[in-house]
């Protein structure tokens, strides 16, 4: 399995049969992306057209994004929710509940949607599933960096996702570079007022990384989301993901996404979150400033871990200047 990861101070990286090596006159993973789209032939067959370097351990590098765009603009931060299952005692009771209700929630309404039109047959179109916007490179926090609450949010929660990672061609044409572990971090009691509010809420930084794994994605993800506060663990809960653990097919919430032109502009690079069923937040934990999130799944290498932080709570109106 080819991993790809950018280390600060070295440059790309990549780890074949458990050897990290740098991968020589190579500028970036959007550098090599491009190459690999260019020739047709795939990013492994371009990794092996190069030198490969020096040895790193990864268990000690500090890390930057592993793939960035030039123009922290053209970078897209978007998700997919309600598409994962869940356990099977969860995905039995909500069975359950669905069958039995006379009247549902707009999200149960949309995961009962998920649940019976996700997963067409090759090549058709399924349902649509919730889409939402987070925002831009700038947006974009590296590995083992901060991710900040501004400072009017109510609430700064971790979500424990898998991430698609796109580079669009030049005719347009989507084409995946490959995984990565992601913390769709949002504002959940922000949400909870309204489910209106949800576009809000989710207007918050993210992370992904560290390492991007290229090629197929096992079916049966499976991992740990912890937070760790002061040195110890407060929190951990199984982190379930991959084909067999979602109500949706990658390949129909990828069509859903793609499927605007807006996101298929030659250059572009995107960063999808496929969603979770596992929150701190529905548990009844309240993160706190330094709290530390770490996202591991032992398939994707090293974890992903980020530290909260709040900005100063906001106060006043923002002041926009006419012209």
């Amino acid at each position: 399995m080819l991993h790809l990861s950018t280390v600060k101070g070295v440059g790309v990286v990549v780890r074949q049969s458990g050897e990290a090596r740098v991968l020589r006159n190579t500028g970036s993973v959007y550098e090599l992306a491009t190459a690999a789209i260019a020739s047709g032939q795939g990013l492994a067959a371009e990794v092996s057209r190069r030198e490969l370097g020096e040895t790193v351990d990864l268990s000690r590098a500090e890390f930057e994004l592993p793939v960035s765009h030039p123009d922290p603009a053209h970078l897209h931060l978007t998700g997919t929710g309600l598409t994962h299952l869940g356990s099977a005692s969860a995905r039995d009771a909500m069975h359950a509940k669905l069958a039995g209700a006379e009247t549902l929630t707009d999200s149960m309404k949309m995961f009962r949607m998920g649940l019976e039109g996700g997963r067409p047959a090759a090549g058709e179109v399924g349902a649509q599933p919730e889409w939402f916007y987070k925002g831009n490179g700038y947006a974009a926090v590296a590995p083992g960096a901060a991710l900040e609450a501004p400072g009017f949010a109510e609430d700064g929660g971790e979500e424990p996702e898998l991430a698609g990672i796109y580079l669009i061609g030049p005719d347009g044409t989507p084409h995946r570079i490959g995984w990565a572990l992601g913390n769709e971090f949002s504002d959940h009691v922000t949400e909870r007022v309204n489910y209106l509010w949800l576009a809000h809420s989710k207007l918050r930084v993210a992370s992904y990384g560290p390492e991007i794994l290229v090629g197929d994605l096992p079916a049966d993800v499976r991992g740990t989301s912890a937070i760790i506060r002061g040195g110890k663990t407060l929190w951990e809960k199984p982190f379930l993901s991959g084909d067999a653990n979602m109500s949706h097919s990658f390949a129909n919430l990828e069509h859903h996404h793609f499927k605007y032109d807006i996101f298929r502009q030659p250059g572009d690079l995107h960063v999808h979150y496929f969603g979770t069923a596992t929150l701190s937040f529905a548990d009844g934990i309240k993160t706190e400033n330094g709290d530390v999130f770490e996202i591991s799944v032992p398939d994707f290498g090293q974890p992903l871990r980020n530290t909260l932080t709040f900005a100063p709570k906001t106060k006043g109106l923002t002041q926009v200047r006419p012209l």
